[in-house]
């Protein structure tokens, strides 16, 4: 057979002389594993479309000496060829070319054509193989100038035999690799369009009598009690022998057989006693040794395979694990490297598994294709549930510019796409279904539906019963329901899932997409995560997504960055859309982790009333697992602490006294109980802190109350009396106050203060401003805030000083000055800054907006004081130690934390608001020097932002490099400010209970003092 071009285009030729699928198991002969890795330098040449590649290559006789090297595995778009796409839902070529299924472009087709050379000593006895883990999107393969194969499919192995043609010496592999092809149309996932060789290639050869494939099912009987093992072997070979199996656990055989082998097809099952089940929450694995004798009783070839126990199953219409009720506490997850692509390292992989187990995420949606093998086993070890996804994703067909259009969508129920479809499956099963962390297969992603999917389905239930099936695209024809066990759907709001519960439904509900975690976002979740008490039909989530999709490029000027959609001049492109985890592209968790690592924690801790409840709402675990620490702290300085040993068991509650008593001197205090690992696990150190809850006591003497009354703080008292020097100097402009500590000058023309002056340092730089607007974040723009919010942003730059109704009170302890700004929006309106200077030094400030009707929510209300950048350090009594927002602060603890500007600066892709904290007490900024002031609030907290730039630089730019030269330090005091939303970033509103009423008023109060060391 020759190679034909024309399969590229042909949905119905998917694979020529491909091997079938089959199990993921490692094999050996002798003790030793057979594999010979091909990865690394290969010889390489490219072409931007196959009329232009070498296409005698692959002959023997070729001279690739002028092709370049490359490094396999990997991504051509990442080492110098083609260029980086990235794109959402369109297909990369809309605009480019009229193209409809399954035709692909002429004059496009980036082609690479490799070259690798290797060595064999020794024919094998059996068979030799070689295998591609993973090739984007479709390849021909020749070895020594012999056509071999063609295969498709990116995500899942193709392998070929290539025995007849290799021989004793040198051999040459030639690999010819295209970028588009038919199956482009079915992998239209939310991602960057890449291509080439980016998983592992190796060659292996097999025994005489070899197990081709294993499939080995643990399943619980007798009330989870015992386990069942079930064995199905598919032998190559002819020759006759026999087969000994046995199951450990660590050292300790639990089960031995001897199983004959009488044909190429061998079954056996046993029952074990008192097995150990498997769950995420305790990954007990068994191994499975397999050993296979000729008939002359000489061991031939040996494997191993973890297995556990588990069952995951229906039951009264609730997805259950070994019985119990599962909630998903999931999130969608790329392979991602922001150097490598989807050519994921090992490395990467235990990175995120331990940062999964670290953040109590239980449960992966494999988005939107099967991954690694390695995944699959680290997920079987450390104990996650999966959703395994097959490689398809037609999103383009059949939803254009958000509205549903299936006109021509692929692959419906169009049987010349049935072929490929299928075989997508199949070779996500085969290979993937020993791995006890599988529990639902799917049958890929925003695809619509139709018979082909239906298909697919019911080739999931057939070939593996103990697995249910995931497809969310029924939500879109109702016909087709019958696909998906579950109900599924993406980006669904809390009062929709809640309309869909009430109504008595016949399946239970996941989101396997919510909370679009793009940019400054993810707020509002604990409204989702208040739904698993309150419905048993609602089974959890999976985020989107984990990481963000941004690689690094570098500028003209040689500076390496992070850059998205858009930045390789690529179009069409969906630009920042792919910056959507909840981890940076380099694996710096982001803000936005801390909140789900408090709602996905199985522990809740309530503190309350001198009384700590401890509800244990794991499956398996009880909390012996885990220390817990009592700690009262006043002001953030630990003035009593008690570690009691307490022991929950899974779906219990206990309640018991806090212990330590709020003394009755004023102050704030914090109740805060932490739950912390006991012993060092796989993923993390003893002394981890797993989950936290805290309860904020303020205590107030019967005089300040009074106080209170009267517009004064009822607070700790701020002032330290009168002191020897105060001095009001009236002046036709200016108006100066001189103290023994301080210097204050206030501008009746410029309409606030503008000299501050402790210890002969001066901090004013210019009058500090009202702010009622926030730099939009990517869900503000989401929501069209540009043009909804856009009287806020008016009345914040438009601003203009009434200087005609400046106040100003003066006795001989404080003199009280009043300034009014009307906003520059229409309808307009009038705020306040009020600025006490009192005898000892001590500045307090209150800014009031009035409420103003008919104008959209409020995004936030605070004052803008722009400082010397020398003053470079900031630390805070508040909601910590990460960025935290009205809906996103149930992960935030109240402590005292130390930051920067610059380290506060939340590095999204695109700038933002950012480096927000809620629930602040006071908050000093300095130098490097320790001198600095102090912002301290009078009535409860407020908010607050320390930050290198301003709202509005943040605001204009499109990338962090773009910012200028660091010159201020940014100190942002806020009223209140909106919560950031999440529940998607396309339009999504802001609920409610996290918006800012425009009607009502806000006052916000608080001291400027010269900084003491607390």
């Amino acid at each position: 057979m020759k190679a034909d071009l024309a399969w590229l285009a042909n949905p119905e030729v998917f694979q020529v002389n491909r091997q079938p699928a089959h199990s993921d198991h490692i094999f050996k002969v002798k003790g030793k594993s057979t594999r010979i890795s091909l990865n690394g330098t290969w010889k390489f040449c490219y072409a931007e479309n196959p009329s232009l590649r070498p296409v005698d290559f692959y002959r023997l006789d070729y001279d690739c000496t002028g092709f370049d090297d490359i490094q396999v595995p990997g991504h051509i778009q990442l080492q110098g060829y083609d260029r980086c796409q990235y794109i959402n839902t369109m297909y990369p070529w809309d605009g480019q070319e009229f193209l409809r299924p399954p035709h692909i472009s002429e004059s496009y087709n980036p082609t690479g054509s490799y070259v690798k050379e290797f060595l064999v000593e020794e024919m094998p006895e059996g068979r030799m193989y070689l295998s591609f883990q993973g090739v984007e999107t479709a390849f021909y393969l020749w070895v020594n100038g012999n056509f071999i194969g063609y295969s498709e499919d990116t995500f899942t192995p193709s392998e070929f035999d290539i025995t007849d043609v290799i021989s004793t010496g040198t051999n040459k592999i030639a690999v010819e690799v295209y970028k588009r092809s038919s199956a482009s149309w079915i992998e239209d996932q939310d991602f960057w369009r890449f291509s080439g060789i980016f998983r592992d290639v190796y060659l292996y050869s097999t025994p005489k009598l070899h197990i081709r494939d294993l499939f080995v099912n643990g399943e619980l009987i007798h009330g989870y009690q015992d386990g069942k093992l079930n064995i199905r072997l598919t032998m190559q070979g002819d020759e006759t022998g026999y087969i000994r199996a046995y199951l450990k656990k660590s050292d300790d055989v639990v089960w031995y057989e001897e199983i004959g082998k009488k044909s190429l097809l061998v079954e056996t099952e046993a029952e074990i006693p008192s097995v150990l089940p498997w769950s995420a929450e305790i990954p007990d694995l068994y191994t499975l040794y397999l050993e296979v004798y000729d008939q002359k009783d000489h061991l031939v070839e040996s494997l191993t395979t973890k297995v556990g126990f588990r069952n995951f199953e229906m039951i009264d219409g609730i997805m259950c694990i070994n019985g119990k009720r599962i909630i998903f506490k999931g999130i969608n997850r790329h392979e991602f490297n922001s150097r490598r692509g989807r050519s994921v390292t090992e490395a990467d992989m235990l990175w995120d598994i331990r940062f999964m187990k670290q953040y109590n995420i239980n449960a992966v949606r494999t988005c939107h294709y099967p991954d690694q093998t390695r995944w699959y086993e680290l997920c079987d070890e450390y104990g996650i549930y999966l959703i395994d996804e097959m490689n398809l994703e037609s999103h383009g067909s059949w939803q254009k510019m958000g509205a549903c259009e299936p006109s021509w969508n692929v692959p419906g129920s169009r049987p010349e796409w049935s072929g490929c479809v299928m075989d997508r499956a199949i070779s996500m099963l085969e290979r993937d279904k020993n791995h006890p962390s599988i529990v639902i297969w799917s049958c890929g992603n925003e695809s619509y539906a139709g018979d082909v999917l239906a298909s697919v389905s019911e080739y999931f239930h057939k070939a593996d019963p103990s697995r249910l099936v995931h497809y969310e695209g029924v939500f879109w024809n109702r016909d087709y329901d019958y696909i998906s066990d579950m109900e599924s759907r993406m980006y669904a709001k809390p009062a929709e899932i809640e309309e869909y519960l009430k109504a008595n439904p016949s399946k239970p509900y996941i989101s396997c997409e919510y909370m679009h975690a793009m940019g400054n976002s993810l707020g509002g979740m604990e409204l989702y995560t208040k739904l698993e008490d309150k419905y048993p039909g609602y089974q959890g989530g999976f985020i989107w997504d984990y990481i963000d999709q941004a690689v690094y490029r570098t500028l003209d000027n040689g500076k390496e960055v992070l850059a998205y959609g858009g930045d390789f001049d690529d179009r069409a492109t969906d630009y920042c859309f792919c910056t959507n985890g909840i981890v940076f592209a380099d694996r710096v968790p982001s803000p936005k982790a801390q909140e789900v690592k408090f709602l996905y924690s199985d522990v809740k801790i309530h503190v309350c009333d001198g009384e700590v409840t401890i509800d244990n709402q794991s499956l398996f675990l009880n909390t012996n697992a885990y220390r817990f620490r009592f700690m009262l702290e006043k002001e953030g300085i630990c003035i009593a602490e008690s570690q009691p040993v307490i022991c929950v068991e899974p779906g219990q509650k206990i309640s018991l006294p806090f212990g330590h008593g709020i003394p009755k001197e004023p102050g704030e205090y914090c109740c805060t109980v932490s739950m912390v690992l006991a012993q060092d696990t796989l993923w993390e150190s003893a002394g981890y802190e797993v989950t936290f809850g805290q309860e904020t006591v303020r205590v107030i003497l019967e005089a300040d109350y009074q106080n209170a009354d009267k517009g004064t703080d009822p607070g700790i008292d701020q002032h330290n009396g009168i002191g020897k020097t105060f001095e009001v100097i009236h002046g036709d402009v200016n108006i100066g106050v001189r103290t023994e500590t301080c210097f204050a000058m206030f501008s009746k023309q410029e309409g606030g203060i503008i000299s501050l002056v402790y210890s002969g340092k001066e901090y004013i730089t210019r009058v500090p401003k009202l702010s009622y607007w926030r730099a939009a974040t990517d869900n503000d723009k989401g929501m069209k805030t540009e043009a909804l919010l856009s009287q806020w942003q008016a009345a914040s730059l438009g601003q203009r000083y009434l200087d005609n109704r400046f106040e100003m009170e003066e006795s001989e302890e404080k003199v009280t000055l009043t300034f009014f700004y009307e906003a520059g929006s229409i309808p307009k309106f009038t705020s306040s800054v009020v600025y006490t200077m009192h005898a000892d030094g001590v500045l307090e400030v209150a800014i009031t907006y009035p409420g103003v009707e008919e104008m959209p929510p409020l995004p936030l209300f605070g004052i803008d004081f722009k400082l010397k950048s020398r003053l470079n350090q900031a630390a805070y009594l508040g909601k910590g130690p990460m960025e935290n927002y009205l809906d996103r602060k149930a992960g935030a603890k109240k402590g005292i934390y130390r930051t920067t500007p610059e380290q506060n600066l939340t590095p999204y892709l695109i700038p933002q608001e950012c480096g927000n904290r809620t629930g602040v007490s006071w908050l000093s900024i300095t130098d490097d020097q320790e001198e600095g002031i102090e912002f301290i609030a009078l009535d409860g907290d407020f908010e607050c932002s320390v930050l290198p730039y301003s709202a509005y630089e943040l605001e204009n730019a499109m990338h962090l490099y773009e910012l200028p030269p660091v010159n201020y330090t940014w100190v942002r005091l806020i009223a209140k400010q909106m919560g950031v939303g999440g529940d998607d970033s396309w339009g999504a509103p802001i609920h409610d209970e996290y918006l800012i009423n425009a009607q009502e008023p806000l006052t916000l109060r608080f001291a400027v003092k010269e900084h003491s060391s607390k």
